[in-house]
């Protein structure tokens, strides 16, 4: 498996240049030397199967391997039986997509604490994401692979360490490590070498190095404020960070080959191939 850098959805120079349908996105992508796409269900799960099909036979064709972010409203930690069964509905629909597209990387919002503590959030989410996991092996959907992710605000559950918990439910899991919110959520602790190889030791210590090489990452800069973070910014920012650069050396200093997806604010493929000509470079230096 090789290192892939791509896009969150469709940046606004795609549609600037003419293009209208998310199935000609692997061919933009591919002739800017991109091989990774995440499609983008954060509102719900309503990708139909022929607009998949074309996507699918699109990225088969053009090398670009499929990823999806599920609804961003899902709760892992909801105490309440109807809507986590709300949430495993959608976690299943959400894999049958990313199956449908050619892909197997699903990234899943892990809930918020809300009126409970952290621990008894961490503990609700740990059962629904296994409940979720069974419902996948049950519907013949086990090869998808869930990607719990990191996440900016300091009060939604999500740090690391809880991150790399939820991946403890099931070996397939591989964590969905977001710089950008973990610098967010630490307000700017995010930014050397040393931040970066931090958090790798942590997920090597927690989960292995086989699986921790493989993470599943979305990087951008984010604004951030007292309660972690505000929006998503572009490259062009120079207050907030994180700088892909250090990351780049950590990741070809250790050999790791993760799929980068950038959610920048509508620059996102021209910020992933910035990534990928960064990690070239460390490459070679």
């Amino acid at each position: 498996m090789a290192i892939r850098f791509g896009p969150a959805g469709n940046e606004t120079a795609f549609y600037d240049a003419g293009h209208k349908h998310s199935y000609e996105m692997p061919q933009y992508l591919a002739e800017m030397g991109l091989g990774a796409y995440e499609y983008q269900c954060g509102r719900g799960v309503n990708l139909g199967e022929a607009a998949a099909e074309k996507i699918r036979q699109e990225a088969e064709r053009c090398g670009v391997a499929m990823s999806l972010h599920a609804p961003y409203f899902i709760s892992l930690s909801t105490s309440e039986q109807e809507k986590a069964d709300k949430n495993i509905g959608y976690i299943t629909a959400s894999a049958r997509a990313v199956r449908l597209l050619g892909g197997q990387r699903v990234v899943v919002h892990s809930g918020s604490c809300a009126k409970i503590t952290r621990e008894q959030a961490l503990a609700l989410s740990i059962e629904n994401l296994r409940r979720a996991q069974r419902e996948l092996d049950e519907l013949d959907l086990s090869e998808v692979i869930l990607c719990p992710e990191t996440m900016g605000k300091i009060n939604q559950l999500g740090t690391l360490e809880e991150v790399l918990a939820l991946c403890g439910v099931d070996e397939r899991m591989l964590p969905c490590i977001d710089f950008g919110h973990l610098n967010a959520r630490t307000l700017g602790g995010v930014q050397t070498k040393e931040d970066f190889a931090r958090i790798f030791d942590i997920a090597e210590n927690a989960i292995g190095r086989d699986r921790t090489a493989r993470f599943h990452s979305h990087f951008s800069k984010i604004e951030y404020s007292k309660g972690g973070e505000v929006r998503h910014l572009t490259f062009e920012d120079t207050v907030f960070g994180p700088c892909f650069e250090p990351l780049a050396e950590v990741i070809a200093q250790r050999g790791y080959t993760p799929t980068i997806i950038c959610e920048s604010a509508g620059t996102q493929a021209q910020d992933a191939l910035s990534m990928q000509k960064a990690y070239e470079a460390a490459c070679r230096s």
